[in-house]
Formats: structure tokens, sequence, C-alpha cells
């Protein structure tokens, strides 16, 4: 055994220092342990998602019951993501101060019972609120959650095990569709309580997951940091039914202190922040623009029965997640910049053909929508990944979640850019619009984006 390396028996508590942490998790194997874990974080992920796209498939129902005009539909679809955003930079800057588990606690009580609350809902204005609320805990679970997932992998196939979890979000999208074709005709507060009940029950298996060790290390909390990587080392250990491998040095060390919000801006990183939040915000001002808006926009202007309408939107959202899982196996052959780059331009491309040609018909609507959601959901699942590599672990929730931000932002917006369109009778305009955000994009990933893939995260954020 060289220098280099140690047992491969759990280290004591008092070795258990930065550099230790980040070897140990570097020589884990794969295990059930990990997918288990995957799975107990990704069912409230699987959640978020389908609370934040519910109001899309209630719209058609409460639209004509209470007389909405498109300046109130955007108000309501916009609402949730006012909290997203506000959720999302408040939910990053606690998660690096108190931790990962926590947060991801604290956020999914939040969103279930306002779910639960939304169900209840009056009116309209009743409705608007209740949404904004469940937004802060919709905004805040997601990036601390992936925060907590790329935590525990480690470098070699990260891009497939964190892609792999964060599917659940495109598989939350796709059943709230399913479920809401079936569901709504019923009545449409049953959707909000079926995105509200599960969601509490996966606290309590979220309770016996450890806190991240790399974030205890971090904070030079290092018996604990110890006590973690134990834990986690003994079920990989038991999942894999071998000794685990020698502990290499790799080099690098976990990184301490706080996360500073200006840090964002330093040198080493302004370059990253500038183009993450570029990606982040043109990926979901076309992606939620869209998808809250066509259910509508297959009702009320093609005259189609409501049943066709969410037809279509699971047609949609069911090739979106094919696309995902495509991109999942395949991101860490290659690369994120080039995935990211491509898949903008393929965005535009539809986007732009389907204004060039017209939007005449309901089935041309859908097929471009199709292929814009090949390409577009494939960058909502990448982006979680990318943002948690470019950032060190004190501030990685902080980068994520202000990267999510320009998310809810962007997500605040799209629905006000298509609706105020479409009100003024232009639907084709809207689409240009959307694919000439995604060809801005396009050139800026492609020009400036770091490639990530198979480093190890304290290498390429130190």
């Amino acid at each position: 055994m060289t220098a280099s390396q140690t047992a491969a028996q759990p280290l004591t508590a008092g070795a258990a220092t930065p550099e230790d942490i980040l070897a140990r998790i570097e020589r884990l194997p794969l295990s059930s342990w990990q997918i288990r874990t995957r799975i107990i974080v990704g069912t409230a992920t699987f959640f978020d998602a389908f609370d934040a796209l519910a109001i899309a498939y209630v719209l058609p129902v409460v639209v004509p019951v209470w007389k909405l005009t498109p300046g109130a539909i955007s108000w309501l679809i916009s609402a949730g993501y006012v909290g997203q955003l506000i959720g999302a930079l408040i939910g990053g800057a606690l998660a690096d101060r108190i931790g990962r588990r926590p947060m991801i606690v604290a956020s999914v009580l939040w969103f279930g019972l306002f779910s639960l609350a939304c169900g209840w809902a009056w009116d309209y204005q009743s409705l608007l609120v209740l949404r904004l609320l469940q937004g802060l805990g919709l905004g805040a679970e997601v990036p601390v959650a992936a925060t907590y997932i790329s935590e525990l992998a480690r470098a070699k196939g990260r891009g497939r095990f964190v892609l792999l979890f964060e599917l659940v979000f495109p598989v939350g999208l796709l059943a709230v569709a399913v479920i809401g074709r079936w569901i709504v005709p019923l009545g449409w507060q049953y959707l909000f309580f079926v995105g509200g009940v599960p969601a509490l029950f996966a606290l309590f298996m979220m309770l016996r997951l450890p806190e991240s060790p790399r974030w205890l290390a971090s904070r030079g909390r290092g018996e604990q940091a110890a006590n973690a990587m134990a834990f986690i080392e003994k079920r990989v250990e038991a999942a894999t039914g071998k000794p685990l491998p020698p502990v290499e040095s790799v080099g690098r060390k976990i990184a301490g202190g706080h996360s500073r919000w200006m840090e964002l801006f330093s040198p080493l990183y302004r370059q990253r922040t500038l183009v993450i939040w570029v990606a982040w915000f043109a990926t979901y001002f076309v992606n939620y623009g869209l998808t809250t808006w066509l259910p509508t926009i297959y009702r009320t202007v093609f005259k189609l029965p409501l049943e066709d309408a969410l037809s279509y939107g699971l047609i949609t959202q069911s090739c979106g997640l094919a696309a995902s899982l495509a991109c999942a196996l395949l991101i860490d052959r290659v690369g994120r910049r080039i995935w990211f780059a491509l898949a903008f331009a393929g965005t535009a491309a539809a986007l732009t053909t389907l204004w060039w040609m017209g939007p005449d018909s309901a089935e041309r609507v859908l097929f471009f929508s199709i292929l814009t959601s090949t390409c577009i959901n494939t960058l909502s699942l990448a982006l979680y990944l990318y943002t948690a590599e470019l950032y060190p672990t004190r501030m990685r929730a902080l980068g994520t979640s202000t990267g999510t931000a320009w998310l809810r932002f962007a997500s605040i917006l799209g629905p006000q850019v298509f609706g105020n369109t479409v009100a003024s009778g232009s639907i084709g305009g809207a689409f240009l619009v959307f694919g000439l955000v995604a060809l801005g994009a396009c050139a800026v990933v492609a020009l400036f984006a770091t490639e990530t893939k198979s480093r190890v995260l304290e290498e390429i954020s130190p």
C-alpha cells in the first residue's frame, strides 16, 4: 500500500480532514444505497415538478368558470413563479448556512401543505395568493436537492448519476399531464390534493438520510463529517457485499469558508455565473412560457375539446421525457457545452420554423412543440447538474439557487410575454420571440461555457 492509501475500513472521526472526506467519497462504488437515496430525494422533486405545472392543467377549466382575461391568466401562472423566485434565493443561502437536509425537509413540508390549500381555493384571488405562497417551498427544494445529490456523487459517471435523479422532474411533469387528463374533468381541486398528500409522506423517508459529508467538511465539522461518511460507507459496503476499495488521495481537498454573494462575481466565477444565468433564463423562458399556455391555446384558439387539449400536452411531455432519458445516458460522453449548444440550436430552429410556416392548426403547433420539448427539456434537466459543478461546496447551494432564481424570473416573464402577444392577436410572433431567445443562448454557451465532464468537483471549483 502506498503512502497515498489507507486501509479500506472507515477512518476515525478524528482523522476526517477535508482531504479524507473527498478521498472517501471518490472511492465509493455505485450501490443500491445511492440509488435508494436518489429515489427518496427524487420523490420530493417529483412532486415539486407535479405541483409547479399543475396550474397549466387547471386553467382550461377555471378560465371559463371565473371568466379570466389573458392578463389574469398570465398573473395566475406567474404568481407561483414569483414565490419560487423568492424561495430559491432564500433556500440556497440557508442551505449553505444550516445544511442541505434541513432545507429539503422544510421546503417539502411547506409546498405540500400549500398544495393542499390550493385545492380549497374559492376564487381567482385566493388561488393567486396560495400559489404565491406554495412557490416559496417549490423554489427552495429543487436546487438544494440537486446540490445534495451532486455532493454524494464521485467524479466518474457523475453526469449519469445526477441526471437519472433529475429525470424525476420531467417524470413529474408527465405525471401531472397524465393525471390531469383523467382527474381535472372530475374536479380541478383534486389535482392539487394529489400533489400535496404524497409529498408529505416523503418527509419521513428523508429524515433517515445523512447530511452531506462534503458540506459538513466545508464547515469545519470534521467529526460530524466522519460520522456521516461512516454511515454511508457502512451501507454501501452492505449493499455491495464487498469491502470498499482503498482510500487514495485525489490531490484535492474540500475548501472551507462561508458563502458570499459577491464571490459569484469574483474573477474565477464571473464568466461561469453570467453564462449559467443566461442558460437558466432562456431555458425556462421558453419551456414554461410554452408549456403553461399550450393547453389553453389548444382549447381557446383551436377550439379543441378539453380531453384533446390535455392529451396534446401529455404527448408533448412524453416526448420531452424520452429526450431527457437520452440526455442522462449520453451527457457524460458528449459533454455539457456541446449538448447545451445543440439543444438550444434545435429549440431555436423548431420555433422559428413554426413562426415562418405559421401556427395555422393545432396539429402543426403540436408537431413543432414536440420538437421544442425534445430539446428544451434536456436543458431543464441538465442545468441542475451543470450549475452544481461550477461552484465550490461552500457556495454550491447559493450558486445553484441564484441560477434557478433566473429560472423563476423567466417563468414569470415567459407566460406574460406569451399571453400579451396572444392578446395582441399574434400567436406566431410569440413563437418567434421564444426562438430568438433560444438562439441567443446557443451563442453564449457555445462560446463561453466551461466543460466539466469527468472532473472532480474540487478540481473544477477550488
